[in-house]
C-alpha cells in the first residue's frame, strides 16, 4: 500500500469508522479454539496462576532490564483504552494546536520531557499513577532493576566495558529500539482513525490499530509483529497462533482490517512525515473522528 495519497484518495482508503456490522463473540467463534491456549506472563496467560505468571514473568524481565510490573499495567490500561483519544496512555497523538507549543517548549528543551519518560518507563514513577495495590510490585521492580545495574557493572570490572557492551549492551539496545518503532507503528497511519470520548467505543478502538510487513523481523519475533490487529481483539492469544487467528478473523472485518506491506523503514519514514497530528474532517463531517495530518 502506498501511504502517498492525495487527499480524496485518503478518505476513500480509510478504515472504516461507523460501528462495526460484526460483534467481538462473532469474531472469537471464527477463531479456532486451540489459538487460545498459552501466551505471556503479563497478559496473565502463561498459567492458570496469576502468581506464578508474575514469578516467571518478573523474574526474567528483570535480566532484560524490562519494566515488567510497570509495562504490565500500563500496557493494560492501553488495551482497554486503545484509540481513545482522551484516555490512551501509550500511544497518544497530537491535536492541531498542541503542536506549536510543543514543538516550541519540548523540542528545545528535551531534558525534561527525557526525564518523565525514563521515570516513567524504567522505574515507574511518580507512584500516583499506579493504583494502591500495585505500588509495592512497582518498587520491587525498582530494586531489581538496581541489581541488575550493580550486577552489570561488576561484570564490567571483571570482564571489561567493551565485551559488556557487545554481549549485553549491543542486543539489548537493538532490542528496545525495534520495541519502541514496532509499537510506534502499529497505532500509527494516516487511514487509522482515534475517537473522543463522544464516539469511541472498545470495539472500534481495538480496531484503530494496523499490521505490517517487518520482514525478518515477523519470523524473528514469532509473527508478533505482524499480527496486532488480532492481539488487541484477544489479548490472550499466543503469538504462535496470531496468525491463524489473524487469518481466521478476516474475512469477517472486511474493510476493517488494514494491512499495509511497505517495508517498514519506509513506514517509519512515512508515519514520522505524515502523521504529525490529529484532528477532525474538515466540514463538520464524522464529529468526534479524528484522523492523522501533517498541514501546519
Amino acid at each position: 500500500m502506498d501511504q502517498k495519497l492525495g487527499s480524496a484518495e485518503k478518505k476513500e482508503s480509510r478504515v472504516p469508522s461507523s460501528i462495526p456490522p460484526f460483534t467481538l463473540g462473532d469474531l472469537k467463534k471464527a477463531i479456532p479454539p486451540h489459538c487460545f491456549k498459552r501466551h505471556e506472563c503479563g497478559h496473565n496467560a502463561f498459567s492458570e496462576y496469576k502468581w506464578l505468571d508474575d514469578i516467571v514473568g518478573f523474574t526474567l524481565h528483570s535480566f532484560l532490564l524490562f519494566p515488567y510490573f510497570p509495562f504490565k499495567y500500563s500496557h493494560h490500561r492501553h488495551h482497554i483504552r486503545t484509540g481513545s483519544l482522551e484516555q490512551e496512555e501509550l500511544s497518544v497523538p497530537l491535536l492541531k494546536s498542541q503542536v506549536p507549543f510543543l514543538y516550541k517548549h519540548l523540542t528545545t528543551h528535551p531534558a525534561p520531557r527525557f526525564l518523565v519518560i525514563t521515570l516513567v518507563s524504567l522505574f515507574g514513577v511518580p507512584l500516583p499513577m499506579f493504583l494502591p495495590n500495585q505500588r509495592t510490585q512497582i518498587v520491587l521492580y525498582d530494586v531489581a532493576f538496581l541489581a541488575m545495574v550493580y550486577g552489570l557493572n561488576k561484570l564490567v570490572l571483571m570482564e571489561g566495558f567493551a565485551w559488556v557492551a557487545f554481549v549485553y549492551g549491543g542486543p539489548y539496545l537493538f532490542l528496545m529500539g525495534t520495541v519502541f518503532i514496532v509499537a510506534f507503528l502499529q497505532h500509527t497511519h494516516p487511514l487509522v482513525p482515534y475517537y473522543d470520548f463522544t464516539e469511541w467505543d472498545w470495539l472500534r478502538g481495538s480496531l484503530s490499530t494496523i499490521d505490517r510487513n517487518y520482514g525478518i523481523l515477523d519470523t524473528v519475533f514469532y509473527q508478533a509483529t505482524n499480527t496486532h490487529v488480532a492481539h488487541h481483539l484477544f489479548a490472550t492469544i499466543p503469538h504462535y497462533h496470531a496468525l491463524e487467528a489473524t487469518r481466521a478473523i478476516k474475512p469477517l472485518l472486511g474493510e476493517y482490517y488494514r494491512y499495509d506491506d511497505t517495508k517498514f523503514y519506509k513506514s517509519l519514514w512515512n508515519a514520522i512525515k505524515e502523521c504529525v497530528y490529529v484532528e477532525e474532517d474538515e466540514g463538520g463531517e464524522n464529529k468526534g473522528i479524528y484522523w492523522y495530518n501533517n498541514q501546519l
